[in-house]
């Protein structure tokens, strides 16, 4: 089954050591590149919710939004150093002598200055959040995997309606390219007549200019090619997996052979034809863009 490059999950896990909410939500990016946010208390845990976060996706933009709330009732030590107060008052004091200003100090002014308090955070329980953080990648990332084979599954589908649109184009190419030679021939015989009355023109002139035509505005190897290209694309759609890049050449491929088309023929028919090949191959690109 292929995926859609767009996803996202959503997990909460709770213990007696806290509560993790975790969000993952993707788009469409060329390469694999993941974005966590994160408390900084837990950005121990950076690498490894980077690497469990990879099992779910190789390709895409992802970002990760995690909140921890503490439940284990431990929180952060604050510390008041007296000696630090005095020492800090006394030269408030003996500054206000020297310049023979008021003292007018108050504790609150003394508690700003450094280290007066100090904040000492409780040891985490690295065991305990590790375990919160991986069920809680478990619980997103399967919701995310979820909605990225449901989008998948709609991409294929549209994907593979298009590629029948082209296979009738190239079939309506194929039938309609020996006409072309007939058709030239006829004006070569009606411009001669034309010209010069009943006369008959050569007919090994006429073979030759026909032989020449008809290399020039050939394009059966550009169908041949195109054909391989389709079936090959709908064969890689069905086999799923992580196709996005093949199929993409794919693409760039089958839009070569329409240009060729299209560089080749002086048909209106025929160039009608490859401009409506351009139009669904680039239509099938974009969605492309969309699958890992």
């Amino acid at each position: 089954m292929i995926q859609s490059m767009t996803g996202f999950g959503r997990g909460e896990v709770l213990n007696k050591t806290g509560k993790i909410e975790l969000e993952m939500k993707s788009v469409n990016h060329r390469y694999l590149d993941v974005n966590i946010r994160l408390p900084r208390k837990l950005n121990i845990f950076e690498s490894e919710i980077r690497n469990q976060v990879k099992q779910f996706a190789s390709r895409g933009k992802i970002d990760l939004y995690l909140t921890f709330s503490d439940l284990s009732g431990e929180h952060s030590h604050v510390t008041y150093n007296k000696e630090v107060a005095e020492a800090y008052l006394a030269g408030i004091r003996q500054l206000s002598r020297d310049l023979r200003l008021e003292d007018k100090t108050t504790a609150f002014d003394i508690s700003k200055f450094p280290d007066v308090f100090t904040t000492e955070e409780e040891k985490l329980d690295e065991d305990g959040i590790r375990s919160l953080i991986t069920a809680a990648i478990q619980s997103a990332g399967e919701q995310f995997l979820n909605s990225r084979r449901a989008e998948g599954k709609k991409l294929q589908e549209d994907l593979l309606q298009k590629l029948d649109r082209v296979r009738v184009l190239v079939e309506a190419v194929s039938e309609r390219a020996p006409l072309i030679i007939q058709e030239y021939r006829n004006r070569i015989q009606e411009k001669v007549t034309e010209l010069l009355g009943s006369a008959q023109i050569d007919e090994g002139v006429l073979a030759t200019e026909l032989v020449v035509f008809a290399d020039k505005i050939c394009v059966d190897e550009e169908m041949v090619r195109l054909r391989t290209h389709i079936i090959h694309m709908q064969e890689t759609l069905k086999e799923g997996g992580s196709v996005g890049r093949k199929l993409d050449f794919l693409t760039q491929e089958m839009n070569r052979e329409a240009n060729t088309i299209l560089s080749k023929t002086n048909d209106i028919e025929v160039s009608n034809y490859g401009i409506e090949l351009k139009t669904e191959i680039e239509k099938i690109r974009e969605q492309i863009q969309n699958i890992e």
